[in-house]
């Protein structure tokens, strides 16, 4: 049956081989279900609620991979854009979580929609790699910084921003906790990042907190609990969409719709293309390719109703392929580890900021290596990825990093005669951004 329903032989591998390739790239991303509730309860969300939707979301568009796409992906709600969803939907333009929802949704509609046309390839191939690549490294630099903040390692002091005392609390259990999960990474540990977020909480049982009188890791939550749970309900944030249309026609909305789509259309395009290169050798997998996509979009459109960020193809997969996935049996492999630890909310839950930056600074590193890329010796390419890394990672909005960056990128572009290298794509958002710079 397996056989039948994965192919097995014709990608070259066999059932313990993917089983195990998927238990390793779920070692790799289930941080996920410690920092993705913590990042959205900032914006007011359930944190209980929030985890169900993570962990379902996760299992469904990752059986959907295995199942209908035959691929060895992991799809769970993103890094950086969950991020984007809180920080700067939210708290900084002032939209409900609800509102945000709806963002999602729409941005996974219109995904779906290109996916199903074929518009996505001329978004895709119309968008310069420089601004491409601007992209991750500005994501990567503004989660870092959060984590660094959230940990209460840098502060806000009378001059700009400084360090905290290190030397207690949720501080000091942070610092030690990076270089903990740095050595564990630069060891290539497999579940290098769980561990290191085990490990960090473990240290927090010890710390105390001044804040709260607690210990940083609070376990006494276990105690009294248990580590087996149902998982919580989902009732409080599932299908919970704003209706107020009047209140979502502005740019301003629409442009936080596209910064949603843009993330989700070159996280998953980057993570496609750059773990086929790796396995394009035993099987062809172009032809699966359009179904990628499709579930991309359609796990987005599935999490947003059940009430989380963007759900985008994760780059740990690259994990697993590299210990052997090549089928769709890796991502069903990968769907069970998620089924089993929904029910075990509690040990997730009480994971504390201060162990879930660490994971934050790696996952930042990783999207910051786009920057490679880049030709910084071609101002007009550097100087644009700058200002919207700058812009992104110093005030943690996504959408005015994009825009300036987009904004000088064309205007230089422009000014110096080099029409060949605008299209009709960088030109038209190009105007949409500049329009909000102006009456926004």
């Amino acid at each position: 049956m397996l056989e039948r329903l994965f192919r097995l032989r014709e990608c070259n591998t066999n059932p313990v081989t993917e089983i195990l390739a998927g238990i390793t790239t779920f070692l790799t991303m289930c941080y996920i279900l410690a920092v993705n509730p913590a990042i959205l309860a900032s914006s007011g969300m359930p944190r209980g609620a929030v985890f169900t939707a993570t962990a379902i979301s996760t299992i469904i568009a990752t059986l959907m991979m295995g199942f209908y796409a035959n691929m060895p992906f992991a799809l769970a709600p993103g890094m950086g854009i969950n991020a984007f969803f809180t920080y700067v939907v939210v708290i900084a333009h002032g939209y409900t979580w609800q509102e945000a929802l709806t963002a999602t949704l729409l941005s996974g509609l219109f995904f779906l929609g290109f996916s199903l046309l074929g518009l996505r390839s001329a978004i895709i191939n119309g968008l310069p790699d420089g601004l491409k690549a601007a992209i991750g490294m500005s994501i990567g630099f503004m989660i870092a910084s959060m984590g660094l903040v959230n940990a209460g390692i840098i502060v806000k002091t009378d001059v700009f921003l400084g360090l905290a005392d290190l030397r207690q609390g949720p501080t000091f259990v942070a610092a030690i906790g990076i270089i903990l999960t740095a050595v564990i990474m630069a060891m290539r540990i497999r579940g290098g990042m769980i561990l290191g977020i085990l490990l960090t909480s473990l240290l927090g049982v010890f710390v105390q907190d001044p804040a709260t009188g607690h210990a940083v890791t609070n376990w006494t939550i276990l105690q009294e609990q248990g580590f087996f749970s149902a998982p919580p309900s989902l009732a409080p944030i599932f299908f919970h969409f704003s209706l107020d249309f009047l209140q979502l026609l502005n740019l301003d909305f629409l442009i936080i719709i596209i910064t949603f789509l843009f993330v989700d259309i070159f996280d998953s395009l980057g993570t496609f293309v750059g773990i086929l290169n790796r396995v394009s050798d035993v099987h062809d997998y172009t032809p699966s390719l359009s179904r990628c996509f499709i579930t991309d979009s359609v796990g987005t459109v599935i999490g947003a109703c059940l009430g989380t960020s963007t759900v985008t193809t994760y780059a740990e997969s690259s994990v697993g392929v590299a210990a052997g996935g090549r089928s769709g049996l890796t991502a069903v492999s990968i769907a069970a580890c998620f089924i089993g630890a929904l029910f075990f909310s509690n040990l997730f839950l009480i994971i504390p900021s201060a162990a879930t930056t660490p994971a934050m600074i790696m996952v930042g590193m990783f999207l910051v290596q786009a920057s490679f890329n880049l030709n910084f010796s071609d101002i007009s390419i550097g100087l644009p990825a700058m200002i919207s890394t700058m812009i992104t990672a110093l005030t943690w909005s996504i959408s005015d990093g994009l825009a300036y960056g987009w904004i000088s990128y064309f205007l230089i572009k422009v000014c110096t005669g080099k029409f060949r290298d605008l299209n009709s794509v960088v030109v038209i958002i190009s105007i949409i951004f500049i329009l909000k710079a102006i009456f926004l």
